[in-house]
Parts: C-alpha cells; sequence; structure tokens
C-alpha cells in the first residue's frame, strides 16, 4: 500500500485560503500523514463517526504532552484540563461545570448579551466603519465569559492577551525556544484565578467559581478546577472571537448574504451555523487510537493518533453542495464545528453561538452595507483559523 499524502500543520497555517489544499488531500485520499505516529483523516464520511468512535480516546499520556509541551506547567495543564479528558473523569469535570453553560441557562441571560453587542457596535453605525476584532470580536466574548465565571471587568485587558497567548500551546508543537510567554501567560491566569477563587469563597457570587468553591478535594482537586476555568476562559474567548472575526471577513465579501440576513433577521440563528461550516475556529480534533480501527483502508494501530481534520470535512463536496460558498440558508447543515456532539461536544457551544446570534441580529437591523475597509491580516497559528484585523465599512440600515 502506498503512502498517503503528507499534511504539514504548520505550511497550512501559512495560507490566507487553505480550503483549496483541504480539498486536493480529499481527493487524493482518505488519510494524510501528520507528524510522528500520526494521520489526519480528511473526508467528511470517515471524520463523522469517528468524533464518537469509543475505540479513540481524547486523553493522551503525561509522556505525550511532555514531548510536545516540555517538562512543567504546560504539560500538566494540558493533563486537567476537560478538554483531554476521558470518561470517568471527564464525565465528573462536565457535570460541574456545565450547568451556566447550558441552552437554558445561556437564553436566560440573552438580553445581557444583547446588551454588550449594542453598547460595542452601536459606536460603528454612527462611523460608519469598525474593526471587526479589535472593535468587536476582542471584547465580547471576553465580558460575556466575565459575567458567568465572576471575574471583575477592570481585569479584562490584562486577561486577554494572556488567552490568546495559550492558543500556542493547542496548536501542535511548541519549540523550546517559544515556551516561555505561553508558561508565563498560563502562570498569570492560574494566579488569578486562584486569588478568585479565595475572593469568592469570602464574598459568594452569582458565577461558576462561587459554585465550584463548594467542590469537594477528593472529587475534583483545586488545582484541576482552577486549570479548568482557565481552560474555559482561553476556550470560549478564542473560539468566539475567530468566529465573529471569520464570519465578518466572509459576509464582508459576500454582500447578497448581508442582503439575505437584512430581510429575514430570523436567518441569524441558521447563519451561525453556516459561519461555522465555512471557516470553523478550530480546524482539528486529536484523538489516541486505543483499539486497532480501519480507516480509508488502512488499519491504524493503537498507539497511533488520529487528527480528525473538521476544517476540511465541514468543505467536503460529497457532504455539503456548493461547499466552497457561504449559503446563510443551508439547510441542512450538519457541520462538525464544536466537535460534533457527543461527550466532546464544546462546553460553550450554546454560549458563543448565542453570541454570534446576537451580533447578526444587530447586523439584521443596523447594517444595510457591510465591506471591506481594507485587507483582512490573519493571524497564522497552526489548527486555528483567526485574524488580527478585519477592517469593516458599512452603511448604516
Amino acid at each position: 500500500m502506498s503512502l498517503p499524502p503528507k499534511y504539514d500543520a504548520a505550511e497550512m497555517a501559512l495560507l490566507d485560503d487553505p480550503y483549496p489544499t483541504y480539498r486536493k488531500l480529499r481527493e487524493a485520499g482518505p488519510l494524510c500523514r501528520g507528524g510522528p505516529a500520526q494521520f489526519v483523516v480528511t473526508r467528511y464520511a470517515d471524520v463523522a463517526p469517528l468524533i464518537n468512535d469509543d475505540r479513540l480516546g481524547a486523553e493522551f499520556s503525561e509522556d505525550y504532552h511532555r514531548i510536545a509541551l516540555g517538562e512543567g506547567p504546560l504539560a500538566d495543564f494540558f493533563g486537567h484540563v476537560l478538554l483531554n479528558r476521558d470518561p470517568p473523569a471527564h464525565t465528573v469535570l462536565r457535570r460541574l461545570l456545565n450547568p451556566e453553560f447550558t441552552t437554558r441557562a445561556v437564553r436566560e441571560r440573552r438580553s445581557k448579551v444583547d446588551s454588550m453587542v449594542e453598547e460595542l457596535l452601536a459606536p460603528a453605525v454612527e462611523a460608519g466603519r469598525f474593526d471587526a476584532v479589535s472593535d468587536l470580536a476582542d471584547k465580547l466574548p471576553i465580558r460575556v465569559l466575565a459575567d458567568f465565571v465572576g471575574l471583575d471587568l477592570e481585569n479584562l485587558d490584562e486577561v486577554r492577551p494572556r488567552a490568546r497567548e495559550l492558543s500556542q500551546a493547542f496548536a501542535t508543537y511548541l519549540p523550546e525556544s517559544e515556551r516561555g510567554e505561553t508558561v508565563a501567560a498560563l502562570q498569570w491566569m492560574q494566579e488569578k484565578i486562584t486569588a478568585l477563587f479565595a475572593e469568592k469563597e469570602r464574598v459568594p457570587g452569582d458565577d461558576v467559581i462561587s459554585r465550584l468553591c463548594d467542590v469537594d478535594p477528593e472529587t475534583v482537586s483545586r488545582q484541576s478546577l482552577i486549570d479548568n476555568i482557565v481552560f474555559l476562559l482561553f476556550a470560549g474567548f478564542t473560539t468566539t472571537t475567530d468566529l465573529l472575526a471569520n464570519g465578518f471577513a466572509a459576509l464582508s465579501t459576500r454582500p447578497d448574504q448581508v442582503a439575505l440576513l437584512r430581510a429575514d433577521p430570523e436567518l441569524a440563528t441558521r447563519g451561525v451555523e453556516e459561519l461555522l461550516r465555512f471557516d470553523a475556529p478550530v480546524q482539528v480534533k486529536s484523538r489516541m487510537v486505543h483499539e486497532p480501527i480501519e480507516v480509508g483502508g488502512r488499519t491504524i494501530r493503537p498507539g497511533r493518533v488520529l487528527i480528525l481534520h473538521l476544517g476540511s470535512a465541514n468543505h467536503d463536496e460529497q457532504r455539503f453542495a456548493r461547499a466552497h460558498e457561504l449559503d446563510l440558508t443551508r439547510r441542512p447543515n450538519p457541520h462538525l464545528s464544536f466537535g460534533g456532539g457527543g461527550i466532546h461536544l464544546c462546553l460553550g457551544a450554546a454560549l458563543a453561538r448565542a453570541e454570534a446570534a446576537s451580533v447578526l441580529t444587530f447586523v439584521s437591523r443596523h447594517f444595510a452595507q457591510v465591506e471591506p475597509d481594507g485587507p483582512v491580516v490573519r493571524r497564522h497559528i497552526p489548527n486555528f483559523r483567526s485574524c488580527l484585523s478585519v477592517p469593516i465599512r458599512i452603511r448604516p440600515a
């Protein structure tokens, strides 16, 4: 059997538009070679069932994390977070963290989200232009999360760059020469959350951390809780930030889609799903093979790693008609962003969807036109689709 084509995540990250390359990889075969002992799965028909296949796991060995991240805080952190745990530890953690992030809980706070969106985008209506990253996407998700978690709003300007820096650790391999700033960002956030736990024990509030103060350390250690709150701040901030930025980058060159949204504000909810499919903030999920499994006619042995390429699967023409086109009316839309369901469905999925839907609703009511006001500046980081700047010019409704 011939070797599958090579996939280099670092090279893909340098492409402003990687989707034509993904298409070529899908056409070449169901698998690509990744790093050592890694295979990348690119086709929807293979990726979708593998996401929740019991023969695969999200939990990697301590040695694996130490090879990628070195000895010390980063590897320890990765071993604690919900994303990298399997049952029963995953079940316990998710049950503890979930109450504030259910669809019902998010719905009850939607009015707060709408108010924040109004505050951030109203100046754009007056000015006729804004940057979708610096004026909106960098600000909204962290404010919303601060409200859920119980974080003082005055700390947000300090939290934001540290949360963004942590994304380096979730790329592929972090060279030793580049670990210093990421470790410093992690330790700064851990110290802040540790202090916040102490504060909430003295003066509890209506937030996640106040509730977690009562968790028996025999059930889940305090350090594990701290690390998972840090992870929530990182994941909830970066994923939603990138969803909003990627969304405006796409809409700004597609006036027909803005017109559809203007004509039917109820399209906002469905539109979020299409933005998630079209340019997914998180492009891959990694899974450890625990039992022999066949993918594309090749048996993958235990101990190997499968990289499930959500971004490629979401553009698979065998599953999505006109996959390369943005269509806010697309239905059905079984995209795999946020993990495609199952036990590893993104904890903050309902919250991210609510934030994006609130923004699209505002656009439908207040923006008659959305156009580029300069070039989109991409943030090139493996396994993510991210932007540094998305300048937008609007014509008020």
